[in-house]
């Protein structure tokens, strides 16, 4: 993990300028225990299948990974110098656990595995998620996910 007193002064400075919205309501849905639910994941960790366009900047974009895909296909393309990848590079679960969830849907724990899961690259401007979230949001809904696992890296 980076550390932010070990980070460059211009990133440092940055870093602590960032606001952080605040909301004044909770969002609560009802539904269906866990064992029933159908589940994607989301991770900000900059993954992507290989034959995808790299991320590039701090946009709010995101890339879609279909459930079928294999570790080798799974490429990470966050573009900050301070991302640790070491992790992902020795499992793929720490950032992406689709191996456990798939695990877990053979045991019944949970419902189902979506057909199709995300991932945006961290460090994006929180204003900058709000319009590809809703987009995400609908994705969701067409694949019939009523939970989701973020994994925030």
């Amino acid at each position: 993990m980076a550390r932010l007193e070990l980070m460059p002064e211009s990133e440092r400075s940055y870093l602590t300028r960032v606001a952080c919205p605040e909301f004044s309501t909770r969002p609560w849905a009802a539904g269906p225990p866990l064992a029933k639910r159908r589940v994607a994941l989301v991770s900000t960790a900059g993954l992507h299948r290989r034959d995808d366009s790299p991320f590039t900047g701090i946009s709010g974009e995101y890339r879609v990974i279909p459930s079928s895909i294999l570790d080798r296909d799974l490429i990470m393309s966050h573009v900050s110098v301070n991302f640790d990848r070491i992790g992902f590079q020795q499992d793929w679960n720490l950032v992406f656990p689709l191996d456990r969830l798939n695990e877990l849907a053979r045991e019944g724990a949970v419902g189902g595995v979506a057909d199709f899961h995300y991932s945006f690259m961290g460090a994006a401007d929180p204003a900058q998620l709000e319009a590809p979230a809703r987009d995400l949001a609908a994705l969701l809904k067409q694949d019939r996910v009523d939970a989701v696992l973020l994994i925030p890296v």
